[in-house]
């Protein structure tokens, strides 16, 4: 490919800032202020279902004025429109591969922690991948007027996982903030833009055009869409752009409102329409001078490893194990990747799952009639299904279950391959009964009188028979009287007679007399993961 070193033009780009942190911290809500667009009210639950990339305006003379440690740095600049590209993800953590993705193709992060929760487990996880990537980092106190807010118990706690901040000797700088109250949200835009500011970021526009697939999905209007953040180079509609082994040419390109755009710069996030499958999340794009020149790139990732390892490689049989068979159908393949890391941490060496196939879009037909064969549930994950193809579901006994929480989903699937797991028997001992006579013996039955020894023995309970301590067979008492009628129960100390039936695949063994039968009775325990 060539590079249009010639004609070289360098710019300066916004920088791209992930958001980072606990679920229910109060990233969305951060976002949301910032843009004066709603996206809770349009994520279920409230939780924030997919990775998002926004870009935000912002007037740098309507922002306070730098401390003055940092005026120095900022002496003779301009005050202009600025921008900031922001990635929000997901905080459950089903979602810790879209977390570390969205960290590899930013800039900066903010660290979301609640000023009234502190340090969280998906608090320490998003410490990680920053550390990881020896990413420039904000922490932002969010929640800073509710009551029980504690910043320096949180700085301490910070210490504690080799985060020092500012007035703790470090570097990492701290805004406390109010995302709902909308209190002091210039102050943390005025510290990332300062942070940008230190990192000198630029690109240059006449490379072809790079970037990073973040989203991507099957459209029933569009075909496959995917949205991309553009990280090197311009580019263009009509575009060649290649991602691992997919090929496709821009024949639409709307920017993150959906408006229809012409070209897309350096930290640009937009949507792609034109692809001829639907490509990898996480993997990078290139642009190229022709169609050739695209399948020719193509042709030569053909070695990159497979997206969905553990879905493609669930189909194993292992013979000590049951299996539980589904079929999964996604709106997003991100939302794929969070449910295969979600089903690797069930552990279990009695059951398992074996994904029968998997797919973007809605429950089709085939979908149904496949489960038929396999003997799998469907489960769909924020996708419809048409009335046909649900009442040919009932009518076969497919089981057909969709769901828009993803957690909700992975409870689902945790429950059904609980109920193929074999239940704990647990054994309550009854009583004792000394055999005094034989009536009868056959090949089904025992007909026998005794006396109760300890305990009581009941209709129905189960009993081993014992001679001189050792068991001889097990079997269940289908039938009790005491003084030739038929009762329920005999207690300790009292007479009866009893039909004892053996339990399947016991030993020929005759009772005598003299025998103990041990009686008892068995629950059955449901186990679950």
């Amino acid at each position: 490919m060539t590079n249009n070193t010639d004609n070289k033009m360098t710019n300066s780009r916004p920088p791209v800032v992930v958001i980072l942190g606990h679920v229910d911290h109060g990233k969305t809500s951060l976002l949301d202020t910032i843009r004066k667009t709603k996206v809770v009210e349009g994520e279920s639950g409230g939780i924030t279902q997919h990775i998002g990339a926004y870009q935000t305006e912002i007037e740098t003379s309507d922002l306070p004025t730098l401390s003055t440690s940092r005026q120095a740095e900022q002496a003779g600049k301009k005050q202009a429109t600025r921008k900031i590209t922001f990635l929000d993800t997901p905080g459950h953590e089903a979602f810790t591969a879209i977390r570390s993705r969205g960290a590899r193709v930013a800039d900066i992060a903010v660290l979301v922690i609640a000023a009234d929760e502190g340090v969280k487990p998906q608090t320490k996880e998003a410490i990680r991948i920053i550390q990881e990537e020896d990413m420039p980092f904000i922490v932002a106190l969010n929640k800073i007027d509710k009551e029980g807010s504690n910043p320096q118990k949180i700085k301490q706690d910070l210490a504690s996982e080799n985060v020092f901040v500012e007035d703790w000797g470090g570097k990492v700088p701290v805004v406390e903030i109010s995302a709902k109250q909308n209190k002091n949200l210039d102050g943390l835009l005025e510290m990332i833009l300062l942070v940008a500011e230190l990192e000198d970021l630029k690109e240059d526009l006449s490379l072809p055009a790079e970037g990073v697939i973040i989203e991507s999905y099957m459209d029933k209007h569009k075909g496959n869409v995917a949205t991309a953040l553009v990280k090197k180079g311009t580019l263009r509609f009509g575009d060649w752009i290649v991602t691992g082994t997919v090929v496709g040419r821009v024949k639409i390109m709307e920017d993150f409102l959906g408006k229809v755009i012409q070209q897309a710069i350096p930290s640009q996030p937009v949507k792609i329409i034109g692809w001829s499958s639907a490509p990898a999340i996480g993997k990078e794009f290139i642009s190229a001078l022709s169609k050739q020149e695209a399948e020719k790139i193509a042709s030569e990732n053909t070695s990159l490893s497979p997206l969905f390892k553990f879905l493609r490689s669930s189909s194993e049989t292992e013979s000590n194990k049951k299996f539980l068979n589904i079929i999964f159908k996604s709106d997003v393949s991100s939302s794929l990747e969070a449910i295969e890391s979600a089903l690797g941490a069930i552990k279990s060496g009695e059951v398992a799952c074996r994904v029968v196939s998997y797919d973007i879009g809605n429950i089709l037909e085939s979908d149904v009639k496949t489960a038929i064969g396999t003997k799998a549930v469907v489960v769909g994950f924020r996708v419809g299904i048409e009335g046909s193809v649900k009442k040919l579901a009932e009518k076969e006994n497919v089981k057909v279950e969709i769901f828009e929480i993803i957690y909700e989903l992975i409870e689902f699937i945790r429950k059904e391959m609980s109920f193929l797991l074999d239940p704990e028997i647990r054994r309550t001992p009854l009583g004792k009964l000394k055999v005094l006579a034989i009536f009868k013996q056959d090949s089904r039955s025992r007909i026998i009188g005794g006396k109760i020894t300890t305990g009581k023995i009941t209709r129905g309970s189960l009993a081993d028979v014992l001679r001189n301590n050792n068991k001889l067979l097990s079997g269940k008492i289908t039938q009790l009287q005491h003084n030739k009628e038929d009762v329920g129960e005999v207690k300790e100390g009292s007479e009866s007679g009893l039909k004892f039936e053996p339990l399947p695949g016991q030993p020929s063994w005759d009772i005598k007399e003299g025998d103990i039968l041990e009686i008892y009775s068995e629950e059955k325990i449901a186990r679950s993961l």
